[in-house]
């Protein structure tokens, strides 16, 4: 998935959807840890909570089904 970085101030912001959030089982206005590992940017939780299987599956076709014109595009 491709993000826009979106100006704030003097700063760059990335803003994440809330499926995204949810997959990832951080709450509004939570905290995450950037990592950069290899020249790659990980945004993980700062406080991982564990989402249901059944519950990560049904946020995870969300996603899919919101962003499937992305999707296609990038597996070309």
């Amino acid at each position: 998935m491709i993000k826009q970085l979106r100006k704030v101030g003097n700063s760059n912001a990335l803003i994440l959807d809330k499926p995204i959030l949810e997959l990832l089982g951080i709450e509004e206005d939570g905290q995450v840890q950037l990592t950069i590992q290899d020249g790659v940017l990980i945004v993980a939780p700062a406080s991982p909570r564990q989402v249901e299987p059944a519950k990560f599956d049904e946020l995870l076709d969300n996603v899919v089904r919101r962003r499937q014109d992305v999707l296609r595009r990038l597996a070309r």
